[in-house]
């Protein structure tokens, strides 16, 4: 008879230790393991998040600009979404109520030494530049030159990995991950309770993250800066180039 897959976290949980020697064939583990193992699936799914190859999936999301120099973002806050570890990127747009609206990039500064750096931070002007401030359980988002409502903001981030909150939950991540999260958790359950890893752990361990990362990894096209590109031909604003340009 054919077993079905881990379709809940307690299944993943008594796969991963069988698979480290913690329990044999046909025992259940006790309450104890059970609720250790859940914790330390968590805190694994949580690392996972800051890894951009091992989220499956990005969002985006937008507010109309109201003339405020900064918004909050998470659970409740100006972007009501799940707080995300960094922007991946963020765009702006102009006449979005109109049939052809224009959207243009916005460049992602990543410390906040640079947003320091901008003189006049209240300007009220054509938006550059976005920051976000990674504070919790809100972050906040800072564009400049400030945009009026003319403006709508659009943000994309990486999805949230599941967060399980019960043993009984539903896993409704893609199927690689079933393998991902057994055999990882096994590996740390090895160390939290001794036990030797073995080569073929490990590799097995690898593989599957190696499987994931082959899925959602997206590496973007390389763009030169438009000061060392080639002048010829005409400029195109919307998209930052040249066209006819030997660069």
């Amino acid at each position: 008879m054919t077993q079905p897959l881990p379709t809940t976290p307690s299944d993943l949980i008594t796969q991963a230790l069988k698979i480290a020697n913690v329990i044999g064939v046909g025992q259940t583990p006790n309450a104890t393991d059970i609720n250790d193992c859940f914790n330390q699936l968590n805190m694994m799914l949580a690392q996972w998040q800051r890894r951009r190859y091992m989220v499956y999936n990005l969002v985006t999301t937008s507010k109309v600009a109201t003339g405020q120099i900064s918004y909050t973002i998470g659970t409740g806050g100006d972007f009501n979404i799940t707080r995300p570890v960094k922007l991946e990127s963020a765009f702006f747009r102009m006449q979005s109520g109109s049939p052809l609206p224009v959207d243009y990039p916005l460049e992602v500064l990543r410390a906040n030494e640079d947003y320091n750096r901008i003189s006049i931070k209240k300007l009220n002007a054509f938006p550059q530049y976005i920051y976000y401030n990674t504070g919790y359980p809100l972050g906040t988002i800072y564009v400049w030159p400030v945009p009026n409502n003319q403006y709508e903001i659009f943000l994309t981030v990486m999805t949230q990995l599941e967060a399980f909150q019960t043993i009984t939950d539903t896993v409704t991540m893609p199927p690689e991950y079933l393998s991902a999260m057994q055999w990882n958790l096994a590996r740390i359950i090895c160390v939290i309770y001794g036990l030797p890893i073995t080569p073929e752990l490990t590799g097995y361990a690898e593989a599957s993250m190696r499987a994931i990362e082959e899925v959602n990894s997206q590496i973007p096209l390389l763009h030169m800066p438009v000061a060392l590109r080639g002048k010829s031909g005409a400029y195109n604003i919307y998209g930052d180039f040249y066209v006819g340009s030997a660069g």
